[in-house]
């Protein structure tokens, strides 16, 4: 999956008012960036590398495992598949989005 499929899928699935109330980063490394505004009316998605309340440093392959629902969020966290940064609150809310 490529950061722009990734990008459309999120984009897909958080729709006007996913519910986060923050933005939320999946840094991928150097395959970039994908934010999740989900502050603004109507929530946004893009790739534009900036602050958020929580960031995720990720792979993008494992970031693509938890989009086609191979990997549980929590258990990815668990098992050390990705750190968080920020707000663990925002983290927890990953679900309704995933």
């Amino acid at each position: 999956m490529s950061l722009q499929d990734a990008t459309a899928t999120l984009r897909n699935r958080v729709g006007t008012d996913c519910g986060l109330g923050a933005v939320l980063k999946f840094d991928c490394g150097s395959d970039g960036v994908i934010v999740i505004d989900g502050r603004s009316v109507p929530n946004a998605v893009d790739n534009a590398d900036r602050e958020a309340d929580c960031t995720l440093t990720l792979p993008l392959a494992t970031l693509a495992e938890m989009l086609s629902g191979d990997l549980d969020p929590t258990t990815g966290f668990m098992t050390g598949r990705f750190k968080v940064e920020g707000d663990m609150g925002v983290a927890l809310k990953l679900q309704r989005v995933l």
